[in-house]
């Protein structure tokens, strides 16, 4: 299918996501009871239940939020000349990330025949998004409500999946694939488990966008490199 898609048609994107309150101490009674629930058999009995909330609150969307998203598209010129656009949506209050976001899809990404691709973005990033607009009593964009459609009919791309081949239990990191494609690592200054920390104790949420931008269009040159494409030169990527 994903052969067949124009590179325009595909909306490149990936998020960043930060614990909703720095500590756990910080949440409240019946909050710290249901984290250590939700977590209990995912922890070693020498971790303690607070320092397993900074190492992994972030990423559960009942305990986190999202402080950016980064989107993307290819535009080719008439010589064939690739370039990215790319445009972020990031601050400290997530309704507005998520609501900018949604009318962002609605206006130029809604028709039936364009698509999301993002790394890992059917188990991360499409649900993670979709929980956390319904948690902030956002309605649901077309392109995230998948409930009741079939199959073919959700339009989400992931170049993890595509990697793996109907291999269901291999997981291959943004970074190490990059590393095995030859695409230059977008991880030259922060990495994903850094970006709590640069939010709460830097609070530098541009830093933050700039290493979310960078992923959104390794992403992109995954996709291009696993389709047999040529990869786009880095000074391909525009802001918009």
């Amino acid at each position: 299918m994903s052969t067949q898609i124009p590179l325009n048609k595909i909306l490149f994107l990936d998020i960043e996501t930060v614990p909703e309150h720095e500590n756990f101490d910080d949440l409240s009674n019946v909050m710290q009871e249901l984290f250590e629930k939700k977590t209990r058999f995912q922890r070693n009995d020498d971790i303690e239940v607070a320092e397993f909330y900074k190492d992994r609150a972030g990423v559960l969307s009942e305990f986190s939020k999202v402080v950016c998203i980064s989107a993307g598209f290819i535009t080719t010129d008439k010589e064939g000349v690739h370039t990215f656009r790319v445009k972020s949506f990031y601050g400290d209050d997530e309704k507005k990330i998520l609501e900018d976001f949604k009318e962002l899809l609605n206006s130029s990404f809604n028709s039936y025949d364009t698509y999301l691709c993002a790394h890992n973005g059917k188990e991360f990033d499409y649900p993670f998004m979709a929980r956390r607009m319904i948690i902030n009593r956002i309605t649901l964009p077309e392109a995230l409500d998948i409930a009741g459609k079939k199959p073919w009919e959700v339009r989400h791309l992931d170049t993890m999946e595509l990697w793996k081949f109907g291999d269901y239990k291999h997981y291959t990191s943004i970074k190490l694939l990059t590393a095995v494609l030859d695409i230059p690592s977008p991880k030259d200054d922060i990495d994903g488990s850094e970006v709590a920390g640069v939010y709460y104790k830097e609070k530098d949420l541009e830093r933050i966008a700039i290493y979310c931008e960078k992923d959104t269009f390794t992403v992109a040159q995954i996709y291009l490199r696993l389709k047999g494409m040529e990869i786009m030169p880095q000074e391909s990527m525009v802001k918009v």
